[in-house]
């Protein structure tokens, strides 16, 4: 047993309590005992500090998946940790409720999900770490995941983007237009879109609206005044937040994710209204993040909504994190620059011919994610396994590695 007060917390519980009615009994018992809730809280405190020393993304913990075991991810492998102590269902219950809000509680009893920024010190005299957390029902028993923020944000050039590419997503140079950032859950788009809003913050005199579910990183402001509005603290939803920022003076609005039609249709609104937009999408390529907003409409708004992505959207930066002969990860990614020809192609429905144009806009600081890929691989830094196994294109990756 991982907390001292175990045995006497049971003792409160009548073994048929199961579920909500169990959760929330055992919410009562650590309220009422100041000095447990602050012990289950010390606890996560200290593998939420493990987790940062050794250099994990991802901590799991609870339910019968777990074994009783807390389990990391570390450079894209998750394995539980034979270090950190053993909890027995009742323990992970106290630990995750001892974060939560009285708010979060009944969110969570209510829907059985809850997703919340978690601020944390870890050590005396630190500031406030950052996780980004999602506490759920697994097999009736409550289960938890915390992905760690990274404090310190990726300089702009740090990330490899042509200057072409660094120009249209810097307020300076282009004043309006969509910027899509894509991938898979795990992908590292959050951290390269702080990177945009840094190089923005410190680069121009603005005004930068953050909509986040939740808010992640919390950038100071420095040149602009930035505005850090979370959904379900700040705002009821991401599409209320577009509409509600098109009336706070913002010259950029960053959108956390584009998960439904209607927020999707208010940030080309945005856009078509002269703003600057940020997103991201759960998407592998550019062309797909371009069929997926498209294909998220019913088919007679389809051509609607495909010219005015036409006429809004800027630079489409689909990226993977792909591991390295280090044993860690290097970031590989598809940088799409929407020109003349792009727009005709959207237009005209011929979105498959994008792809080629990007193989030949080297000079618009366009790139395949295959010659990425390519690329990593001739400066060493992966194998040529790596490179076909997350290439999008395995044919011409192929090609790539065959003939070049």
């Amino acid at each position: 047993m991982g907390l001292s007060f175990t045995p006497e917390l049971l003792v409160g519980l009548p073994e048929y309590l199961t579920g909500t009615n169990r959760f929330q009994n055992i919410n009562k018992i650590i309220t009422y005992n100041a000095a447990w809730r602050e012990e289950a809280y010390e606890h996560l405190r200290k593998l939420l500090k493990y987790m940062r020393e050794i250099d994990a993304s991802d901590l799991d913990i609870g339910g019968p998946g777990s074994n009783n075991n807390v389990w990391y991810r570390i450079y894209g492998t998750k394995s539980p940790n034979k270090e950190m102590p053993h909890y027995n269902n009742d323990e992970v219950t106290a630990i995750l409720l001892s974060v939560l809000s009285d708010d979060q509680k009944v969110l969570l009893f209510k829907d059985k999900n809850v997703d919340l920024s978690v601020g944390m010190v870890l050590e005396e005299g630190e500031r406030s770490s950052r996780f980004r957390s999602d506490i759920y029902y697994e097999s009736n028993v409550l289960v938890g995941n915390f992905r760690r923020i990274n404090q310190n944000l990726f300089k702009i050039e740090s990330l490899g983007f042509p200057l072409p590419i660094m120009q249209r997503m810097d307020l300076q140079y282009e004043k309006s237009g969509l910027i899509l950032i894509t991938g898979i859950t795990g992908s590292g788009k959050s951290s390269t879109l702080d990177s945009i809003i840094d190089m923005n913050n410190h680069n121009n005199d603005a005004h930068i609206i953050i909509l986040g579910a939740p808010i992640e990183y919390v950038h100071k402001s420095d040149r602009c005044i930035l505005r850090h509005r979370e959904v379900g603290e700040d705002v009821l939803s991401f599409k209320n937040g577009v509409v509600q920022a098109l009336r706070q003076d913002p010259d950029i609005i960053i959108v956390g994710e584009m998960r439904e039609p209607d927020t999707i249709a208010r940030v080309l609104e945005a856009t078509d209204s002269g703003h600057k937009a940020f997103s991201t999408l759960h998407t592998s390529s550019a062309i797909d993040s371009i069929h997926r907003i498209v294909g998220e409409f019913p088919t007679r708004e389809q051509e609607r909504i495909r010219l005015r992505l036409a006429d809004t959207l800027s630079v489409i930066i689909s990226q993977k994190l792909v591991p390295n002969i280090q044993g860690k990860r290097s970031l590989a990614k598809e940088i799409l620059s929407v020109t003349p020809s792009v727009k005709a192609a959207i237009r005209n429905q011929n979105i498959n011919e994008i792809y080629q144009m990007i193989t030949e806009g080297k000079k618009y600081g366009m790139i395949t994610l295959e010659q990425d890929l390519f690329n990593l691989h001739k400066k060493g830094e992966i194998s040529k396994e790596v490179a076909m196994n997350y290439s999008n294109n395995r044919k011409r990756m192929q090609q790539l590695l065959t003939y070049s």
